[in-house]
């Protein structure tokens, strides 16, 4: 559906209507200390209600959910009406427009799941969060670029303020088709369907939290790193797969080194850190059960057959295998997106690696090989120079430096997606945890790069609502001096 329908419907909007599990919050369940259910709200969406009023929108909740914890929370939100524990939506919004007074076509709704379809086809303006079902996305006028729970209400709202003002609607590309789930904003555009997400232009900055070997061959310690990267809102973690027969060379393989289990040989060792299919089956499991996406960098052929069995949304191609072309083949003969890390390669490799995997089929991932990476030797501006070069293919960063100012100068130069390792305390024993993100940082790492996607905008030059007030009151024409004297 074209964008400018659903500009024309967001322009006649007197009401909005909200789901909550999923739109309101990010659809997940998290248990306090005592056992009580919390949900994720985002504080961005009080200032859409909020500025939405100013407008004559008023915004009501309606929903299946039945927790005194919405209710609360929408008084926070500024929601004065609360639709709690709704089984027949269709009816709920029939008797809203009647009380109101007005017409269908004056009403939005925005929902993200199968029981929120009766509702989006009866009104003016459906919408849906980025990750809502796929079903919806087909079904709406208008798909929004953020997530429920990270800010989607609150991008509702200013696409219908800019709407009503004809202050030029700053997101008005190609909207979803119902052959596409994708926003076109750039051309040629960049992005590639991971999963049940886009990543891309246009698209909010998929965040991978690498655990690699960092949990140390421990499963309790590894689903505690999965927890952290909910926690901070990352939307895929990433393991590290090898068969340690192929992947440690014969004259390593009996060689001694201390580790935490005593002294032992180099291939023991692999093998204590290196988790098998069952346990695999329990990390997806897991990670299922918790709504985060997970996957692995396989660095044998049998690797890729172990994690190609799960429903992986990409398979990644470590650094030092980009030019193990035979594993490539069998990569990409798996069908899924294939993200290529590209440290310690020269340029050559990289694009003889891209030429092995189909153009929809590829990510690149900017990377330097080095544990931690000083920042001098980061060179960012790849990831500019990667973009140009393969004007089709999501380009991102993988980043192994200490800090986070230049994972965040990274978004800031176009990455669409970034990768850090995280570990639970960088004192740990292992070759990544020095170079890693603790638990805490990474929350501030994904706030910030939230932050910095929202702040750099589209590059359009527009006079936002905010600055109404001020220009009327400051805004200096020629002769204007020449008028005050006079008066």
């Amino acid at each position: 559906m074209a964008v400018t329908d659903a500009i024309s419907r967001a322009a006649a909007i007197k009401v909005l209507l909200t789901d909550c599990d999923g739109v309101l919050t990010d659809g997940s369940v998290y248990c306090g200390a005592d056992g009580e259910a919390l949900l994720q709200f985002s504080r961005r969406d009080g200032m859409g209600v909020a500025r939405l009023r100013e407008m004559g929108v008023d915004t009501e909740i309606v929903t299946r959910e039945s927790s005194p914890i919405v209710a609360r929370r929408a008084e926070k939100l500024g929601i004065a009406m609360v639709h709690l524990g709704v089984m027949d939506k269709r009816r709920a919004i029939q008797q809203i427009i009647a009380s109101r007074g007005v017409t269908a076509e004056q009403v939005a709704y925005i929902g993200d799941d199968v029981n929120d379809l009766e509702a989006l086809g009866m009104v003016g303006l459906a919408a849906c969060p980025a990750d809502a079902e796929v079903v919806v996305r087909h079904r709406v006028h208008k798909v929004l670029r953020r997530t429920g729970g990270k800010g989607a209400l609150r991008e509702l709202a200013e696409f219908i303020i800019e709407a009503k003002t004809g202050g030029g609607v700053r997101d008005a590309e190609p909207a979803h088709e119902a052959s596409s789930l994708r926003l076109v904003i750039k051309t040629p555009r960049r992005w590639r369907k991971v999963g049940g997400r886009a990543i891309g232009d246009g698209e909010p900055v998929y965040v991978i939290g690498e655990i690699g070997i960092n949990h140390n061959g421990s499963l309790e310690m590894a689903k505690k790193l999965i927890d952290g990267a909910i926690a901070a809102g990352c939307d895929c973690v990433k393991f590290q797969k090898r068969t340690p027969e192929l992947c440690v060379p014969v004259e390593q393989q009996h060689l001694e080194r201390d580790t935490p289990w005593g002294r032992i040989t180099y291939l023991d060792y692999r093998h204590r850190i290196e988790f098998n299919f069952a346990q695999y089956v329990e990390i997806d499991r897991y990670c299922r059960d918790r709504g985060i996406a997970w996957t692995a960098s396989c660095w044998d052929e049998p690797s890729v057959e172990c994690i190609a069995a799960f429903d992986v949304p990409f398979i990644k191609v470590a650094s030092a295998s980009i030019t193990d072309h035979t594993l490539l083949r069998r990569v990409v003969s798996q069908g899924v997106p294939v993200m290529l890390s590209s440290g310690m390669s020269t340029q050559d490799e990289i694009d003889a690696a891209a030429a092995v995997v189909a153009n929809e089929q590829l990510l690149i991932a900017h990377s330097t090989s080095a544990y931690p990476c000083p920042s001098k030797e980061l060179n960012l501006r790849m990831i500019e120079t990667l973009a140009e070069k393969y004007p089709g293919v999501p380009i991102g960063y993988s980043g192994h430096e200490v800090g986070l100012a230049t994972t965040y100068a990274a978004v800031a130069l176009g990455a669409s997606f970034i990768e850090r390792h995280i570990t639970l305390d960088r004192a740990l024993w292992g070759s990544d945890q020095s170079a890693s993100v603790e638990i805490v940082g990474l929350m501030r790492l994904v706030r910030d790069v939230r932050a910095i996607e929202e702040a750099l905008g589209d590059g359009v030059k527009c006079v936002y609502a905010s600055e109404q007030a001020a220009r009327r009151r400051l805004r200096r024409e020629s002769g204007s001096e020449e008028r005050v004297a006079t008066a």
